[in-house]
């Protein structure tokens, strides 16, 4: 591929859009940002800046902005969607019929839809009206760390190979390593409950809690995680990857988690709508795990899924617990089996189900890959803890 006469529009200036704009600048390819805001565009054009988000950093000559529409689709041979879920649908509804349906679209927004409980793979199409090339990138990436250059690492899903591998290109490099998938429900599962399990770390942390519990809280998240995600029909392996266990961590344990940080609050006795009315304010992002956690809680009781810690977050967000209270609920659950079994048991119900088995490997095996992640998770979360708290 001509990266030079290969051009790319990037949905959406904020933080993400900013970063992965840079990262396939950097690999050498034609990249507009649309923007809302005419500020930012002449910005971005004459000073290579972003005077919002990222300000401090210094952009590649090859990104370039516009609040024309038709000026960044022109020409576009992908889309880069950085646009939150719940204004995903007003966003792309005035641009569908200037979108191509052949043009890869590569959505990196990570939720539920509030509403509809679509995934960003349900929701596109309904919006744009007709079935539409996508991918969609997860991982452990901070939109900071990526414009730093430190070595990073990704997933792609498409449910074609070949797609997967051609949006994989624009952001592959010697600091981002993509992988690809075509599992798309657990990626995006994956990439939407993990910011539900972020305002319950951050939460943990705001109430002065340790390690002991932040650690057991994240693994038994992603035991959790997983469960949902198997009901609808994902892997029992891709929680052990990228989108799983490795989002996760970064987003429950990472200091530069918006989630968490606003858990952190929640954990320390300020009100939901304090946090959200001064996060608008000073322009720190939007914490997708809000609106998506009472999203979540439905999906989980529609898949009849057993989901404590989605349950005990919704409590405490629409006022009905107090932390302290929703700690306790957790704690006073009975107990039992090792959860960590409840993933084997329903991995190998998924895999008797589904007759073209990866590889021929047996049920077992890759429900074993599932567990693992739950002893990592422990030993891993424990130590970033530590680490975390020295920093």
């Amino acid at each position: 591929m001509d990266r030079a006469n290969c051009r790319v529009c990037v949905f959406g200036s904020g933080t993400f859009g900013t970063a992965l704009g840079t990262v396939i600048a950097r690999n050498g390819y034609p990249v507009t940002l649309l923007t809302r805001r005419e500020e930012v565009a002449t910005s971005i054009n004459t000073e290579h800046k972003n005077p919002q988000h990222l300000s401090d950093c210094k952009l590649p000559p090859l990104l370039s902005a516009t609040t024309s529409v038709e000026q960044a689709l022109k020409g576009a041979r992908f889309i880069v969607h950085s646009v939150p879920v719940q204004a995903t649908e007003s966003f792309l509804k005035p641009l569908a019929k200037l979108i191509k349906a052949d043009v890869p679209f590569i959505s990196t927004s990570k939720g539920i839809h509030s509403e509809t409980l679509e995934t960003m793979a349900e929701l596109v199409p309904r919006v744009l009206g007709r079935k539409q090339v996508m991918a969609y990138l997860s991982g452990p990436t901070f939109a900071k760390e990526l414009m730093d250059g430190n070595p990073s690492a990704a997933v792609i899903a498409a449910e074609e190979s070949e797609i997967a591998e051609k949006c994989g290109d624009l952001f592959h490099c010697s600091a981002f390593k993509i992988y690809s998938t075509s599992d798309v429900i657990g990626v995006e599962i994956g990439g939407a409950l993990k910011n539900v399990y972020a305002l319950a770390a951050g939460t943990i942390e705001g109430m002065g809690l340790g390690a002991n519990t932040a650690a057991f809280m994240v693994t038994r998240s992603c035991v959790e995680m997983n469960m949902l995600a198997l009901s609808m029909g994902a892997r029992p392996h891709t929680m052990a990857g990228l989108a799983g266990i490795g989002d996760l961590m970064l987003t429950c344990l990472g200091g530069a988690s918006r989630n968490k940080a606003v858990g952190a609050r929640i954990g320390k006795g300020e009100s939901l709508s304090q946090i959200l009315e001064s996060r608008q304010q000073s322009l720190a992002g939007v914490a997708e795990g809000v609106a998506t956690t009472p999203a979540a809680l439905r999906l989980a009781q529609k898949q009849k899924v057993k989901a404590p810690i989605i349950e005990a977050v919704a409590s405490v967000l629409s006022g009905e617990a107090s932390a302290q209270q929703a700690v306790l609920s957790l704690m006073q659950r009975p107990r039992g089996e090792d959860f960590a079994a409840y993933v084997m048991k329903e991995a190998e119900r998924q895999l008797r189900l589904h007759s073209d088995m990866p590889l021929g490997v047996p049920a077992k095996v890759w429900a074993a890959l599932a567990i693992g992640q739950a002893a990592a998770l422990l030993a891993l979360g424990a130590a970033w803890w530590r680490y975390a708290k020295r920093g």
